[in-house]
């Protein structure tokens, strides 16, 4: 039995998710989203931002004990600056996973739409939905919420993987089954 933590990363609105993984069943045990946005009055620095986010990511790893933590790569955005800040923004969280002694895994957008949905161009409310039907949410949680299940989700089913490939590897010699 694992509890993995997945987390979309963002320098406003980051996602987390918290799945148990026993055997090949999964079952939610929380999910939510870290604002980094301060008031209109007054906004939060760039600095506050990256606090807020190590700070609220080492409180979640807290409370639930994950034994595995994932979160999504950064992808190359238009914008040099956001891609900038969405890659502190995953260092935070990054450094709250390590600090605990997690180990941390990285996957790409495509590799989760993959993993989760059966396609690697999936469009985010397909993302959801089957976050729904695989976790038997009674309601479709917030998108970036959703986004941290389905990389939780990601991590789950690439290390049942993972476990099938060794188990095959050990069962060959030179390239020929025992």
């Amino acid at each position: 039995m694992s509890v993995i933590l997945g987390i979309d990363p963002g320098s406003r609105l980051t996602g987390y998710g918290v799945i148990q993984k026993h055997g090949r069943k999964f079952h939610y045990l929380g999910s939510g989203c870290i604002r980094a946005t301060g008031t209109s009055a007054k906004p939060l620095s760039l600095a506050e931002k990256l606090r807020l986010i190590h700070d609220s990511v080492s409180e979640l790893i807290t409370q639930f004990s994950p034994t595995e933590f994932a979160i999504e790569q950064v992808f190359m955005a238009k914008n040099p600056d956001s891609a900038l800040k969405l890659g502190q923004a995953r260092g935070a969280a990054i450094v709250a996973a390590a600090r605990a002694g997690l180990p941390v895994a990285e996957y790409s957008a495509r590799q989760i739409k993959q993993a989760v949905v059966g396609n690697g161009g999936a469009e985010k409310e397909q993302v959801q939905h089957m976050v729904v039907a695989l976790l038997n949410l009674q309601k479709t949680p917030q998108a970036d919420a959703a986004d941290a299940l389905a990389v939780a989700l990601c991590h789950a089913q690439s290390a049942e993987s993972m476990l099938k490939m060794s188990g095959a590897a050990r069962k060959t010699v030179r390239g020929r089954l025992r």
